[in-house]
């Protein structure tokens, strides 16, 4: 997939963009590369994710159609498809032109969107998954336990808790002893899977590292919601995108850039006190703790605060009432 990169004419907005961005496509890439390609090299299943894809109409008429009763239709049709024993193919070597959201707030509806409606469609097909006759023990088993409850469940809401808040909580409790495998073996795993496909951002690992953990709690929060069906369960927020229109080609833009006019919301509280809270534990650990975890605990302390007060992204000078 080919991903453009909008970029207006401030240095440190264009700055900020284009990190966001190449961090937003390292985990993209990981998706693409690592679980379609791979998925579809064995065979297996592998979410469709909407974009440029091609169904035969007859696999969409014979899964029921496109249903909307949660965020991630494409994915919902997939899942039905490949229980009636279509299969899919992943293409890499078609490039297609597409946008990433270049705000904070922006990339934040959007993994709502993705996560929330991924857990509440595995509420929803969990019952049909194991009473489906078209599928295998084994693609029951792929279904439920990895592509959805490990996944779309557990992965979120496990990063945010272990990695944000037992480890920076374990410094003021000495008893408590965090194994090397869940410290540092696991992370250092999925840390070069996701290098491999990106080797001209390594660089860029650590702070994509900590961006993501700041991205565990809103995923664990819409994880919740969807697996729960709280009150946000069906919220729909178009994802604003800015950049390159190729106007020069089109008579109507594909996107609607953001206005000058509107108002960007600049403070995120739920960062903010989640900042406060690691600067506190690593604080503690530097005075008064064994002074193990201090380095870590106060750079995601420092991710949190950079996204809390929006340096992420683009930035549009307004005055808010």
């Amino acid at each position: 997939m080919f991903l453009t990169w909008p970029l207006p004419g401030n240095f440190a907005v264009n700055y900020n963009i284009c990190l966001l961005t190449r961090i937003q496509k390292m985990s993209l890439d990981y998706h693409f590369k690592v679980e379609q390609e791979s998925g579809s090299s064995v065979h297996a299943f592998f979410g469709f994710n909407g974009t440029a894809g091609v169904w035969r109409v007859s696999a969409i008429g014979e899964a029921g159609g496109w249903k909307d009763r949660t965020t991630v239709e494409d994915m919902d049709l997939a899942v039905r498809a490949s229980l009636k024993g279509w299969q899919f193919l992943y293409v890499g070597d078609i490039r297609v032109k597409s946008e990433l959201p270049s705000t904070f707030k922006a990339y934040r509806h959007q993994q709502h969107r993705w996560t929330c409606g991924a857990a509440n469609l595995f509420r929803k097909m969990a019952g049909d998954i194991v009473i489906s006759k078209g599928a295998t023990v084994w693609k029951k088993l792929h279904l439920l336990y990895s592509f959805f409850f490990v996944r779309r469940v557990i992965a979120p809401i496990l990063t945010f808790l272990f990695y944000c808040v037992v480890i920076p909580l374990s410094v003021m409790v000495p008893e408590v002893s965090i194994p090397a495998w869940g410290m540092f073996y696991i992370p250092t795993a999925i840390t070069i899977m996701t290098a491999i496909r990106n080797p001209w951002s390594i660089h860029l690992v650590p702070i994509w590292i900590l961006f993501e953990n700041v991205m565990s709690m809103h995923r664990m929060r819409a994880a919740l919601t969807g697996l729960l069906e709280t009150t946000y369960v069906d919220e729909w927020v178009v994802t604003e995108k800015v950049g390159d229109h190729v106007k020069d080609k089109l008579e109507v833009p594909l996107l609607t850039p953001v206005k000058p006019t509107e108002c960007v919301e600049r403070i995120y509280l739920p960062e903010l006190l989640v900042a406060f809270y690691l600067l506190l534990c690593a604080s503690y650990d530097v005075v008064l703790g064994a002074g193990h975890y201090y380095p870590y605990i106060f750079l995601q302390a420092f991710a949190f605060l950079v996204l809390g007060f929006g340096f992420a992204g683009t930035v549009t000078p307004c005055s808010c009432s």
